[in-house]
């Protein structure tokens, strides 16, 4: 597999970055621990295959979301809710995000149930088309697009609660 000093050196310099997109997605800390250590496995298993003109954090990003979206599917059963017509299209509030902390965003966002934060987290903040993510999730496009919408309206109903709009 490598050089163990080298594959040290990345670990410690990718490892924050790394568990910030696990903790995403699989919201336990030991968890996400163990997702972060499988992906930087499949990352030094396959490290020859990376194309070193790129830009590495990409790559990485797409192996440790992988991972973590293997882990629910084996470990969380997710049961995506069935396809549906999109609900109207729901916003969540610019100023309420603009006054939160990204930390404080990301805890309200791992308070969604598994599906609609999946797609949220996949769509949102990781740039996927929901065409990608049904594939990834292997679910409707309508169903991923469902998702968000009710991500969207969960969201905006807790900040509501807990922040002043």
């Amino acid at each position: 597999m490598g050089d163990r000093t080298a594959q040290n050196e990345l670990y410690k310099e990718y490892y924050s970055y790394g568990l910030n997109i696990c903790i995403r997605y699989v919201k336990d800390n030991l968890e996400a621990r163990s997702v972060l250590n499988e992906g930087f496995y499949k990352v030094f298993k396959n490290i020859k295959s990376f194309n070193q003109e790129l830009d590495f954090k990409p790559w990485l990003k797409t192996i440790m979301i992988n991972s973590s979206l293997d882990y629910k599917r084996k470990n969380e059963k997710i049961r995506y809710l069935t396809s549906i017509e999109q609900d109207s299209n729901l916003s969540i509030n610019p100023s309420a995000i603009a006054n939160m902390a990204m930390d404080d965003m990301l805890k309200v966002i791992s308070l969604l149930p598994s599906a609609y934060g999946t797609v949220f987290n996949l769509f949102v903040i990781d740039g996927y088309k929901h065409s990608e993510i049904s594939t990834m999730l292997n679910i409707d496009i309508s169903t991923s697009k469902s998702n968000l919408s009710r991500a969207k309206k969960k969201l905006r109903d807790m900040l509501k609660v807990n922040v002043a709009i």
